[in-house]
């Protein structure tokens, strides 16, 4: 079918009782999300992976995509409003929003973020509907060595964007490596890594892992932190209009945040957060009033703001297309779809049509839903704020272990939860970026059965990587990621010799 077609389709299923509670529910939770500092939106989708086990699978899609996008919209809030961001992308938003507020324009920049948001939402959208179609069956002449170059790109390239050393990334990420490899060999069906346990020949689950990093272990890193937060400026309804200068200012900031943050949303890495940045430093350079930037210019919260949401939607179309993460928020996406025994891919679009173009449709029935939520009910999140923090641990530690335990009914798996938890702990304590792992976790499998099938493609020979056109440049991407920081330091050494 045509993209016209399945929209109608999608919005067929998306209208469905079930599905639009699902929108709801998972709008309502991200933005509940975003607006609290502290777990996120890739910890809530691993604390309600469980939950999605009961559902169907395009209805568990729609409300784990509604937490990812949703998200972004209620981190905008308390940046604008206490300078505490909640989500990471909205680090920005805090730079020009909180000062804005501080002058007595928080309705402004509120409003200026949920429309920005709610506009680059619904073109990114757009083209997630335009670019997954063309990118899915340009793929359908794709090989193993080509799914597994792929894999490995992925892997790699978000390994050396997400923050920290390249060592550090590698290291956590081999980690994640060695947990998939536990279970029964994918050939030989022989147990490897098992120590004698029944249990593990299943391999370890992927939701406990998950759930332990980021729900245990942010419980634990929160728990030591002191202080509260700065005083909340409050905002009335009427005081949500921007003037019709700073609607000058902030629509071409938006459509320019939107075109940035759909392009990083289509390469590997933390795509939200450099979008946001990269559009304030876009924003910067082509303003006539540089000056004010870091003093409350509007264009420094419409841009960044606009680009985090049009990002979340450009990562979905190597999700869905190629199925493959770029990011740990849509690794969350595809373990969900994974654990419902639907494997994302080219052919997603064929044998499960109900899913891809179900989850496009929600997303413009959430985006709508978003603009509602964010606007007039603004108090009440800004009320959320003052919910006692161990209120808040207690039920996050409460939801883990129920979620892990429900999943086999095993106490094996909450061994595997707090585990995890203390490593996640420690890792970011000792500041190493988690989300390797669970890419890793997720990837692995993959990595290894295309890596052996295109071995006995080849007669063993590994020439097939670099033979094949595809598998060949995508490796040489990757060979690029890695010399990059070598050849910055050569050129950083060479230059005062020139001077």
């Amino acid at each position: 079918m045509n993209p016209i077609e399945g929209l109608f389709y999608g919005f067929s299923l998306s209208l469905i009782p079930t599905n639009l509670f699902a929108v709801f529910i998972g709008v309502l939770v991200g933005t509940l999300i975003g607006v609290l500092p502290g777990i996120g939106p890739v910890g809530t989708m691993a604390l309600l992976l469980p939950i999605t086990l009961k559902m169907r699978p395009e209805a568990a899609l729609i409300m784990l995509a509604g937490i990812y996008y949703g998200a972004m919209y209620g981190g905008s809030t308390t940046s604008i409003l206490v300078n505490v961001p909640g989500e990471a992308a909205s680090v920005v938003t805090a730079m020009d929003g909180y000062q804005m507020a501080k002058k007595g324009r928080a309705g402004a920049a509120l409003a200026v973020a949920a429309v920005g948001s709610f506009i680059a939402g619904t073109l990114g959208v757009i083209g997630l509907m335009l670019f997954a179609p063309t990118l899915a069956k340009f793929a359908l002449s794709f090989g193993p060595p080509e799914f597994f170059a792929i894999a490995l790109l992925g892997l790699f390239a978000l390994s050396q964007l997400s923050g920290g050393s390249l060592w550090q990334s590698l290291l956590v990420l081999a980690l994640g490596l060695v947990l998939a490899t536990i279970g029964m060999d994918p050939v030989s069906s022989l147990p490897r890594y098992t120590f004698g346990l029944t249990q593990l020949t299943q391999g370890i689950e992927l939701v406990p892992v998950v759930m332990g990093l980021y729900g245990i272990a942010e419980v634990l890193f929160v728990a030591e932190q002191a202080g509260g937060l700065p005083r909340i400026t409050r905002v009335r309804f009427h005081e949500l209009f921007p003037s019709l200068s700073e609607w000058r200012r902030a629509l071409p900031a938006v459509f320019r945040g939107t075109g940035v943050g759909f392009f990083w949303g289509l390469i590997p890495g933390p795509s939200p957060i450099l979008s946001a940045f990269t559009s304030y430093k876009l924003e910067k350079r082509v303003s006539k009033h540089p000056d004010e930037f870091g003093q409350g210019a509007i264009e420094g919260v419409a841009g960044p703001e606009s680009a985090n949401n049009a990002a979340t939607e450009g990562a979905m179309v190597p999700m869905l297309s190629l199925g493959v993460p770029f990011t740990p928020g849509t690794a969350m996406l595809l373990a969900a779809l994974m654990i419902q025994g639907v494997q994302p891919g080219p052919l997603l679009i064929a044998e499960h049509p109900e899913v891809f173009w179900g989850v496009i449709a929600s997303m413009y029935i959430g985006n709508v839903m978003l603009l509602i939520l964010n606007l007039p009910m603004v108090g009440i999140w800004v009320k959320i704020l003052q919910i006692p923090q161990s209120v808040l641990l207690a039920l996050i530690i409460l939801l883990t272990l129920l979620g892990a335990y429900t999943i086999n009914n095993s106490l094996l798996d909450l061994g595997v939860l707090l585990v995890m938890g203390i490593v996640g702990y420690i890792l970011r304590k000792v500041q190493f970026d988690i989300s390797p792992m669970v890419l890793a976790l997720v990837l692995g499998p993959m990595l290894e059965t295309t890596f052996r099938q295109s071995l006995f493609l080849n007669r063993g020979d590994p020439l097939i990587f670099i033979e094949r056109p595809i598998s060949g440049f995508l490796l040489g991407v990757l060979l690029f990621f890695f010399l990059l920081p070598l050849i910055r330091r050569v050129v950083a050494k060479r230059r005062p010799q020139n001077l």
